[in-house]
C-alpha cells in the first residue's frame, strides 16, 4: 500500500471503541485507562461497549451511525465475522484507520482477510492487526497499547511483530528513560506493513531513529527502498526472530544451497544501510546510543581509562572487532602527557594503539583538559572512556566531568565525535549528568565497546550507501543476444541444464575465462580430445556430467593429474561404469575433459548465483573447491552490482586475506576477481530464466582469473510485480530502456541516460561550469562547496523511487543538463528539478529534458509532477506555463511560486 491514511493512526482528531468485546472485561478496562489522557483533549465515543460506569470525558453511542461523522480511528473489539461489514461502514463514513486489537496473536482465514481488504479499499481506509497489541504516540498522549509498561514520549519509533518482544522493549525503555516517538505492534500484517511505518516515520520530525522487529517480509522490493530512503536520515535499527525455523540447502546448486536465508537477510539489511542487532540486549544497547547521537565517520577510536587493564580490555575487543585504533598527534601527547602514567609499550608513545591510560588520582578539572584536548584531536573520530571509581574520585564527579567536557566541546568544534562512557560499576545516581548531556554511559567495558561500535556500524552503513564506485571498464560490452540464444534453445527442448558446451558459450558472452573444456560421450571420444589439449598441457582432468548428479564431489565423480590420453580413456571408462552401478536410473551425459590448471599460487574461489523464494537472486561468494560448502566462509550480495560493492563482497571472507599476499605468497588479482562478480551480476540482470549458476572452483591468480568448471540451471523465474514492471530483483537495476539520443531546435544531438552512481565526478565537472546565478536559482541558495556527500545524494538514486537524466554531449562525454524526479512514498506525486549549462540557454535543451521527466512521470504511473521555483526565475516559469503547469504563489514564502502538472490525462507524444 502506501503511507495514504497512517495519519488515523497517529494524529487522530477523533476515537471510536466499537463493541461488543470479544475479549475479557479486563481488555476494555485496560484500553479505557490507556486513552483516559487522550480522551480529555480529543473526542473518544464507546460504541455498543459494556464497559461498567464510563468516566466523563469519553461518550457513549449505540452505533457509529449515531455520530455526527466517523471517527478519524476505529478500534475495532467485536466478534471477527463481522468485521468486513463494519468496516465498509466505517469506510462509508470517512473513517481513516482500523485497529483490530487482540490481548495476544490472533489468526484470521485468509478469506475473512480478504474480505476486510475489500471492504476498505474504494477509500483507502488503512488497518493493523488482526492479533495487534495496539498503537501510541506518547506525545500525543495516544495509547491504545495492551502492554505491560506504558510508552514515554522520546525520539524513537518502534514497530515489532511480536508481542513478547513489544512488552520487552517497552518495560527495558521506562527502566532507562528511553522515550518513544510512536509504538506500533503489527499483528498480522492484513494491510499495514514494516515499509509502510518506515516510510511514515522516517518523514516524522519526531524520529530520530526508528527500531524494527520483524520475522520475514512479503515485500522485498517495498522494503528495501523504504528502508534505505529512511535509512540516509536517521539510524534504522532491525532484530530478526526465527532463523532456527529457516529450512537451508535446497538448491540445486552449491550457491542454491549455501542461500541460508538468514544470510540472505543479512545481505539485505547490510544493502539497505540498516544496523542489524542479534538479541534484545544489543537492541537495547544500540537504541540507548543511536538514539543519542549520530555521527558522520566513527573509523579511528582512541579510549582513555584510568587504568591499564581497562584501556587493555577495550582496545584489544576495539581490535577483535575490526575497529581502527587511532593514532594521536604529537601536540595533543604533549599536552595530556602530565595527566597519564608512563607509557608501557615498544615505541614508549602515549596514545599508542589507541590507548591513552590516565592516573588514578586525576582531579575533575584535569580529566576535563585531557578529554576535551583527544577530542579536538584531528586524528580521533570517537572517544571510548573508561574509569573505575578510586578513593580520591567518585563516579558522579568523573560523570559529571565527562559531560560537562563534551556539552563544552560541541559549542567550541561544531563537530559531533562519538563520546561513549563506561563507568564501571555505575549506576542510575552516577550517570545522570551523561544522560542529561546525551552521551550513552554503561557500566562495564564490554557494553560500552559495543555501544561506540553501533555507532562505527552505522556510519559505515551511510558511507556505503554515499561511496561512489569506479566506472565499468568500457572494454566489458557482454553479447547479451548470443546468450539469449542459447538459454531460449535449452528452453524450448525443456531443458532446466546448460550442457558445458552451452555453460563455456555464455561465460564467453559475458568475457568470464573458463578453461577449455570439451564434452565426450565415451571413453574414446574423451582420450582423442585429450591428444589435442597435451600438446600444451602436462595433465588433464576428467569429469562426469550428469544433470541428476550435480556435485561431481560427492560421488568421486572427478579424476585429477591424468598424464596421457590413455590415462584420460581409463579415468573416463571408469567414471561411467562405476556411476551407471552407483545410481542405474541417472541420466549419464558423458564425462567432459580439460586441461589441468597447474599454479601453486592460485587461490580457489566460488562464485554462485542463487535462487531465493522471497528476494529473488542473490550472488553468493566464498571458498571454493570441495570445501565450498564445508568451510562455512562465505558471503552473499543482492544484484545489481557495482564494482564497490563487488569489492566488499571479497572482503566478507576470511580467505580474502591471502589476496593481498604473504611472505609465501604474492598478491593475486583481486580486481579481476570484483569485476567477475559484476559480469555475473549483469547475467542475472540480463538472463533472469538462469536461476542457478555455480563457478567453482575461480582460480584467483596474479594476472587474472580462470574458472575451471560451471554449471548453470533454468527455469521460468517468480516475478515480483514493480513500480517500473515485472522483475525478478528486489533491487531496481539501472533503467537502460530509458537511454535515448534527442533532437534540439538547433539540430544538435545529445545523448540522454538515466545517471548512475558513478557520475559523481560527471556532475561536478558540469557544475563548474554553470554560473553562480544559475546555481543560486536551482538551489535557492549559494553553492560553492560540491562535497562527496552532496554530490552523491545526487547520483546514488533508488530507481524505484526516483529518477534523473544525464543529458551528455556525445563528443566530448561532458554533462550538458540534468532532470530528476523524485517520488514521495505513495508514488502519486513527483517532485521534479531541472538544470542545464549556462552557455546552452535557448537551444531547447531544457525543454526537451523536461518534456522527457513527463513521459516518464507518465510511464511510471505518477499521478502530480510539482515544483518549487523561485518568481525571479521567470525563464522556467515561462516554460511550466507552455507545459502545462499551473502556477500559484506558495503559501510559505511569497518570493516563490509552486508549480503543479497533473500527468495522467496527457497526450503520449507531449509534444508542447
Amino acid at each position: 500500500m502506501t503511507i495514504r491514511n497512517l495519519e488515523g493512526f497517529f494524529a487522530p482528531k477523533s476515537i471510536a471503541v466499537i463493541g461488543p468485546s470479544r475479549h475479557d472485561p479486563a481488555v476494555t478496562g485496560h484500553l479505557l485507562h490507556a486513552l483516559s489522557a487522550f480522551a480529555g483533549k480529543h473526542s473518544v465515543h464507546l460504541i455498543d461497549l459494556k464497559a461498567g460506569d464510563v468516566p466523563s470525558e469519553f461518550s457513549v453511542a449505540a452505533s457509529v451511525d449515531d455520530l455526527a461523522q466517523g471517527p478519524d480511528l476505529a478500534i475495532c473489539l467485536g466478534a471477527s465475522d463481522d468485521s468486513p461489514q463494519l468496516i465498509a461502514g466505517l469506510a462509508a463514513r470517512g473513517t481513516r484507520a482500523v485497529l483490530l486489537l487482540s490481548p495476544g496473536f490472533e489468526s484470521w482465514p485468509e478469506e475473512l482477510l480478504q474480505r476486510c481488504r475489500e471492504a476498505a479499499r474504494p477509500t483507502n481506509l488503512r488497518m493493523i492487526g488482526p492479533g495487534s497489541l495496539g498503537v501510541a504516540v506518547p506525545a500525543l498522549s495516544l495509547d491504545t497499547l495492551l502492554s505491560a509498561a506504558k510508552p514515554l514520549a522520546g525520539d524513537v519509533a518502534f514497530f515489532a511483530r511480536s508481542g513478547a518482544v513489544l512488552n520487552g522493549t517497552l518495560s527495558w525503555a521506562a527502566s532507562h528513560q528511553t522515550g518513544f516517538s510512536g509504538v506500533v505492534s503489527l499483528g498480522a500484517r492484513m494491510d499495514v506493513d514494516i515499509s509502510d511505518l518506515i516510510d511514515y516515520f522516517a518523514q516524522d520530525y519526531r524520529t530520530r531513529a526508528i527500531l524494527l522487529h520483524l520475522e520475514n517480509l512479503s515485500s522485498p522490493q517495498k522494503f528495501i527502498s523504504a528502508a534505505r530512503a529512511a535509512a540516509r536520515s536517521k539510524p534504522v535499527i532491525v532484530i530478526r526472530s526465527g532463523r532456527s525455523l529457516e529450512t537451508v540447502g535446497t538448491g540445486r546448486t552449491h550457491a542454491g544451497r549455501l542461500a541460508d536465508p538468514d544470510l540472505v537477510y543479512e545481505a539485505v539489511f547490510r544493502r539497505a544501510g540498516l544496523l542489524r542487532v542479534n538479541d534484545l540486549d544489543e537492541m537495547f544497547e544500540a537504541v540507548e546510543t543511536l538514539s543519542r547521537i549520530r555521527v558522520p565517520t566513527c573509523e579511528s577510536l582512541a579510549v582513555v581509562a584510568n587504568g591499564r587493564s581497562l584501556a587493555a580490555l577495550a582496545s584489544d575487543r576495539l581490535a577483535d572487532l575490526g575497529a581502527g585504533l587511532a593514532r594521536l598527534e604529537p601536540e595533543t601527547v604533549a599536552a595530556i602527557a602530565p595527566f597519564c602514567r608512563p607509557a608501557r609499550n615498544p615505541e614508549g608513545t602515549i596514545g599508542a594503539r589507541g590507548k591513552i591510560v590516565l592516573k588514578e588520582d586525576l582531579p575533575a578539572a584535569d580529566l576535563k583538559f585531557a578529554v576535551s584536548r583527544i577530542l579536538q584531536d584531528k586524528g580521533v573520530d570517537g572517544l571510548l572512556t573508561l574509569h573505575a571509581g578510586t578513593a580520591f574520585t567518585s563516579l558522579e564527579d568523573i560523570g559529571k566531568a565527562i559531560a560537562e567536557t563534551a556539552d563544552e566541546n560541541r559549542k567550541h568544534t561544531g563537530r559531533r565525535k562519538a563520546l561513549v562512557t563506561g563507568l564501571i560499576g555505575g549506576d542510575s545516581t552516577t550517570r545522570g549528568p551523561l544522560d542529561a548531556a546525551g552521551i550513552p554511559c554503561y557500566s562495564s567495558p564490554a557494553e560500552a565497546v559495543r555501544s561506540i561500535m553501533h555507532l562505527a556500524r552505522d556510519a559505515r552503513a551511510r558511507d556505503f550507501l554515499m561511496a561512489v564506485p569506479p566506472s565499468m571498464p568500457a572494454d566489458f560490452t557482454p553479447d547479451k543476444a548470443a546468450a539469449r540464444r542459447i538459454v531460449d534453445k535449452a528452453l524450448a527442448e525443456n531443458r532446466s541444464w546448460l550442457s558445458p558446451v552451452e555453460v563455456a558459450a555464455v561465460m564467453a558472452a559475458y568475457q568470464i575465462p573458463l578453461i577449455g573444456t570439451e564434452l565426450a560421450g565415451s571413453a574414446q571420444e574423451a582420450e582423442e580430445i585429450a591428444k589435442h589439449f597435451f600438446r600444451s598441457a602436462r595433465h588433464c582432468v576428467v569429469k562426469l556430467i550428469s544433470p541428476d548428479l550435480p556435485f561431481k564431489s560427492q560421488i568421486d565423480g572427478v579424476r585429477l593429474g591424468l598424464e596421457s590420453p590413455q590415462a584420460v580413456a581409463a579415468a573416463a571408462q571408469q567414471l561411467l561404469d562405476q556411476t551407471r552401478a552407483m545410481f542405474p536410473a541417472a541420466n549419464i551425459t558423458g564425462v567432459s575433459v580439460h586441461p589441468m590448471l597447474e599454479d601453486r599460487n592460485g587461490l580457489e574461489l566460488f562464485l554462485g548465483l542463487a535462487n531465493t523464494p522471497v528476494f529473488g537472486p542473490v550472488i553468493v561468494f566464498g571458498q571454493g573447491g570441495t570445501v565450498v560448502e564445508d568451510s562455512g566462509d562465505v558471503s552473499l550480495e543482492l544484484p545489481p552490482l557495482d564494482l564497490k560493492l563487488a569489492d566488499a563482497l571479497i572482503g566478507r571472507i576470511r580467505i580474502s586475506r591471502l589476496l593481498g599476499g604473504t611472505r609465501a605468497r604474492p598478491s593475486l588479482d583481486r580486481a579481476a576477481i570484483a569485476l567477475t562478480l559484476v559480469k555475473l551480476s549483469q547475467i542475472c540482470v540480463d538472463i533472469p530464466e538462469i536461476l542457478e549458476l555455480d563457478i567453482n572452483p575461480l582460480v584467483a591468480r596474479q594476472g587474472g582469473v580462470l574458472a575451471l568448471d560451471a554449471r548453470v540451471t533454468l527455469g521460468a523465474p517468480a516475478e515480483h510485480r514493480g513500480r517500473l514492471g515485472q522483475s525478478r530483483l528486489s533491487i531496481a537495476p539501472y533503467p537502460s530502456e530509458w537511454e535515448q539520443t534527442l533532437s534540439l531546435r538547433d539540430g544538435r544531438k545529445v545523448f540522454v541516460r538515466p545517471i548512475r552512481p558513478d557520475d559523481e565526478d560527471l556532475l561536478k565537472a558540469f557544475f563548474e561550469t554553470v554560473s553562480p546565478e544559475d546555481l543560486r536559482l536551482r538551489f535557492f541558495a549559494p553553492v560553492r562547496d560540491f562535497s562527496h556527500r552532496f554530490l552523491a545524494q545526487l547520483t546514488q538514486l533508488d530507481y524505484a523511487r526516483a529518477m534523473a537524466f544525464a543529458a551528455i554531449d556525445p563528443e566530448t562525454g561532458n554533462l550538458l543538463g540534468a532532470v530528476r524526479l523524485h517520488t514521495d512514498p505513495d508514488h502519486q506525486t513527483g517532485e521534479y528539478a531541472v538544470i542545464v549549462r549556462s552557455d546552452l540557454k535557448g537551444i531547447g535543451l531544457g525543454w526537451a529534458l523536461m518534456q522527457l521527466i513527463i513521459r516518464y512521470a507518465k510511464a511510471d504511473g505518477i499521478g502530480t509532477i510539482k515544483g518549487e521555483v523561485l518568481k525571479e526565475n521567470t525563464s522556467m516559469l515561462a516554460m511550466c506555463e507552455k507545459l502545462g503547469f499551473s502556477v500559484r504563489t506558495s503559501r510559505d514564502d511569497p518570493g516563490i511560486a509552486d508549480v503543479t502538472l497533473p500527468v495522467a490525462g496527457l497526450d503520449a507524444d507531449l509534444d508542447g
